[in-house]
């Protein structure tokens, strides 16, 4: 599901050769059993979005990672089968990794205007930074949520 909601999602953002490289799906199974055995990230919330028995949505959250965070939280990993966008299952699953109190930020590939519309609407916010992402070239800017209440 991880390997083909990025070859959905990012045709044309990341280089072909990344998206058809034959050990993507290796790396995400590397990536994905690091997550849910390595001690070092046993404080990361994981979820799942099921139809009929079919996995067609995962995310998954941390602790903020990025040195200049004033957040306590960062989604690291939010995608839904493009058949079922709209469905409600990408907001269950944001919600079942972030409390919606929680200040908490993200990185989203930058020419995604319906992702970047997605977390607008949960309350997400450019925040003026970017960069390129090491080994896919993706360009992606960085949203933030503070908590309900605060000053920008």
């Amino acid at each position: 599901m991880h390997v083909d909601s990025w070859r959905e999602t990012y045709r044309g953002l990341m280089p072909d050769p990344v998206l058809d490289d034959p050990g993507l799906l290796r790396a995400r199974e590397r990536f994905w059993a690091g997550a849910l055995t390595d001690q070092r990230y046993s404080s990361n919330r994981v979820a799942v979005a099921e139809l009929d028995g079919a996995i067609i949505g995962i995310a998954m959250s941390g602790p903020a990672s990025d040195a200049d965070a004033t957040w306590s939280w960062q989604l690291h990993v939010l995608y839904v089968d493009a058949a079922r966008h709209g469905s409600g299952a990408g907001a269950a699953l944001l919600d079942a990794v972030l409390d919606p109190h929680d200040a908490a930020a993200l990185w989203v590939v930058g020419p995604l205007p319906r992702a970047q519309a997605f977390y607008r609407k949960h309350d997400f916010v450019p925040d003026g930074h970017s960069r390129t992402e090491a080994g896919n070239g993706a360009q992606t800017i960085r949203m933030v949520r503070r908590p309900a209440g605060s000053q920008a």
